[in-house]
């Protein structure tokens, strides 16, 4: 048989490297290190072949819109029927005790599975060639066995349930402070970024020193920058200290990533500015309009679409940088995760990480949106 995919033949040996690898693990607690459990060792594993068969041979079969749609078909099955079958052995691992203290994690071959089905799917949606807003939906439509499968209680005796479930109130928490972190961040940043690649736009010269200033901030390493704004923030808080502010908590952690951000938002403005076409310009003022007309009327429209897309690199990089913010007890999911690190529990980091990575996503993904929608409204 002739190679017709090589990308194909990438995801099918990532397929057959997670099914050689252990899927599972099980341990007599949340600290001590697990037993390996492979495909053959759980119950009603062999189903999960069937729709990994297509993938493992789809190298090999002639590329069409069928085949998209049948790859795309197995991708879903495959990853939810994983998450199926490891909270079904986890049950029985647990002989339904939801006090025991023995844990069943997921393992390396799980992981690889659900990349390699992910990646699936992202590959037959794109050979498929359907728009962004169909993409979405099918993504969307495609989580669902999963959420069905967590509201109904089947994943309940995963380790890292358990790890949710001892204190849920706490990850509540940590959600409402890490969308706090980003929204306090990235506003100020928006607007002070807007303004910034204005400026830039407007005067040049501005720009030449501007750049370089913000290039600089955004290498100062997160704990440095941190370090370096407790001191004036807890001189701050003495001299006023009605306003709350302290040299630990929220308010060095929203300085610092807003400092952060203004880079993104920056450039992406100026960015936004330079791609709107010159002849605009010049046939607003042809009409008699002001600067400030043209601005809000002609440069701003016509931007909108690039400058969503600099708030997007801006808000996802504000999600991931906020869990540092974790260090100087600002909260958020970094606590989460920090807290897992110093008990040595890897279920309670996993905790922490996958919301943050959930997060940044479903950002990416409404910016993407947005900007799509903008880019085709009349105007």
């Amino acid at each position: 048989m002739r190679l017709r995919n090589r990308m194909q033949l990438v995801l099918a040996l990532l397929l057959l490297a997670g099914f050689c690898s252990p899927l599972l693990s099980h341990a007599p607690n949340r600290l001590l290190g697990g037993q390996g459990l492979r495909l053959p060792a759980l119950t009603g594993a062999l189903w999960l072949i069937a729709p990994a068969l297509p993938l493992l041979l789809s190298p090999w079969l002639p590329i069409s819109r069928r085949l998209h749609r049948l790859l795309a078909l197995c991708a879903v099955l495959l990853a939810n029927g994983l998450l199926l079958l490891a909270g079904q052995e986890a049950a029985r691992l647990g002989g339904g005790d939801p006090d025991a203290l023995a844990r069943t994690t997921f393992s390396a071959g799980f992981w690889l599975l659900l990349l390699a089905a992910c990646l699936q799917l992202a590959e037959s949606l794109r050979g498929l060639a359907l728009s962004l807003p169909v993409r979405a939906l099918a993504v969307c439509a495609a989580c669902l066995p999963a959420l069905a499968l967590l509201a109904a209680g089947q994943l309940d005796a995963l380790a890292l349930l358990r790890e949710y479930h001892n204190d849920p109130d706490a990850f509540r928490q940590a959600l409402v402070r890490h969308l706090q972190l980003v929204g306090l961040s990235v506003l100020p940043a928006a607007l002070l970024g807007a303004a910034l690649g204005l400026a830039a736009f407007r005067l040049p010269r501005v720009g030449a020193w501007l750049f370089p200033l913000l290039n600089t901030l955004q290498t100062i390493p997160s704990l440095a920058l941190f370090a370096l704004l407790i001191a004036p923030l807890a001189w701050l808080g003495r001299l006023w200290p009605q306003s709350g502010i302290a040299g630990v908590g929220l308010a060095p952690a929203v300085t610092a990533l807003t400092l952060y951000s203004l880079l993104p938002m920056t450039h992406g403005t100026l960015a936004a500015l330079r791609q709107v076409p010159a002849a605009a310009r010049d046939s607003a003022r042809g009409i008699g309009m002001s600067p400030r007309q043209i601005l809000l009327q002609v440069e701003l429209p016509l931007a909108l679409p690039v400058l969503i897309t600099g708030l997007r690199v801006t808000t996802v990089q504000a999600v991931g940088l906020a869990a540092v913010a974790a260090l100087i007890g600002a909260g958020g999911f970094g606590a989460i995760l920090f807290q897992g690190l110093s008990a040595s529990a890897p279920d309670q980091v996993l905790l922490g990480v996958l919301p943050i990575v959930l997060l940044t996503l479903c950002c990416d993904a409404v910016f993407k949106l947005l900007a799509y929608r903008l880019e085709r409204a009349p105007r």
